[in-house]
């Protein structure tokens, strides 16, 4: 059976979500005819984010100001905001959902097939950045988050290390798909610079799970000057406040790809990260990564990265400091991770993508089914 060629996804403009999903639709849209409605969910897309929406073919936008599962104040506000996504699979005529937020699925009926893409989740941040049992306030998010994932027809996950930590926290019969997402990578621009003697790292400052408290503790063990791009205070209230790295805000498209030209040490502690698509970014620029030893950098840059304890600063800076130092050291992993780079296309991303959708378009409506519980 054909691709369907109408698709309601889900999105917020928090985070790398944002990126994925215009990616994405662009993909869908150019490779196999497929039309987008983006629903988004949470804060409301900055005009940036509208900008480079609107050249997406065939994307349209829709603004719900529904919560996301992670800033609503009580299960009622998911589940509720799952039904009117599921309404709006109605209204757009919409031959397949994906939902880039599994607990919408926990008590909506969906139409169509519904696959669930699990980026990220407090259950599993929680086992990789904290200890001991969920908080109340995490605890009833990971159960929507549970019913979703069992209620989805597939479930997918951006790396199989994301993968097997999903499985584990919820319990499925099977292993969720994995599907390694995507970047374009920058056009060649004649011979590279000398590069730059700075490290760099870049996403959700705030997030605890990205760890910037122990590369901006590193930092100060380091001859080097440490740039940090991202926001340093979150949607959640959770903020960071760097002491000796140089914060340049939140950077667009353009500015974050002219400081990766420069090709400075690339580097991230983070203790949970289901893919890390700054990593990439950096990657397919040429940059030397240094990266904690987690299971999923490991499955994605093994080779083409040193790799260190993501909570020992003197190991940090020991590694930093090494990689700044050694110039044939930092050309050889540069040149490994953009090799390594090639293998994470948007291209590939769809493709993986449509092909499941395909596999599960076995008919243009489904009889009604309860809620998984």
């Amino acid at each position: 059976m054909s691709i369907p060629r109408r698709l309601l996804m889900t999105a917020d403009a928090v985070g790398g979500v944002w990126s994925y999903a215009l990616d994405l639709a662009a993909a869908l849209a150019r490779r196999h005819g497929v039309e987008t409605t983006l629903a988004v969910l949470g804060p409301l897309p900055d005009e940036d984010q509208r900008w480079s929406a609107g050249l997406v073919p065939g994307l349209r936008l829709v603004e719900t100001a529904l919560p996301l599962d992670w800033l609503a104040g009580r299960p009622q506000e998911v589940e509720a905001a799952g039904r009117r996504i599921a309404a709006l699979a109605v209204e757009t005529g919409a031959g397949m959902v994906q939902l880039n937020s599994p607990a919408l699925a926990a008590k909506a009926v969906f139409p169509v097939p519904t696959v669930a893409v699990h980026h990220s989740c407090v259950a599993t941040w929680w086992a990789g950045v904290r200890t001991g049992p969920l908080p109340d306030d995490f605890a009833w998010r990971a159960k929507l988050v549970r019913r979703g994932l069992h209620a989805a027809d597939a479930v997918v996950a951006p790396s199989r290390a994301f993968a097997r930590a999903t499985r584990a926290a919820y319990g499925l019969g099977s292993l969720p798909v994995a599907v390694w997402n995507g970047r374009t990578a920058p056009l060649e621009a004649g011979a590279a610079p000398e590069p730059a003697e700075f490290v760099f790292g870049a996403g959700r400052l705030w997030d605890e799970g990205k760890n910037v408290r122990a590369l901006d503790g590193a930092a100060a063990r380091l001859g080097a000057r440490l740039l940090l791009a991202g926001p340093l205070t979150g949607p959640n209230g959770a903020s960071v406040a760097p002491r000796h790295a140089l914060c340049l805000g939140t950077l667009g498209g353009e500015a974050m790809r002219d400081c990766l030209a420069r090709r400075p040490v690339f580097a991230s502690t983070a203790l949970f990260e289901p893919f890390g698509l700054a990593v990439l970014e950096a990657a397919q620029a040429g940059c030397a990564l240094v990266l904690s030893d987690i299971p999923t950098f490991r499955e994605l840059w093994a080779d083409a990265a040193v790799f260190v304890p993501p909570r020992d600063e003197a190991a940090i800076a020991a590694a930093l400091g090494r990689v700044l130092a050694d110039r044939g050291l930092r050309e050889r992993l540069g040149d490994a991770a953009r090799r390594r780079a090639a293998r994470y296309t948007i291209a590939a991303m769809a493709d993986r993508m449509a092909g499941l959708y395909r596999g599960l378009a076995t008919t243009a409506a489904r009889p009604v089914r309860e809620a998984a519980e």
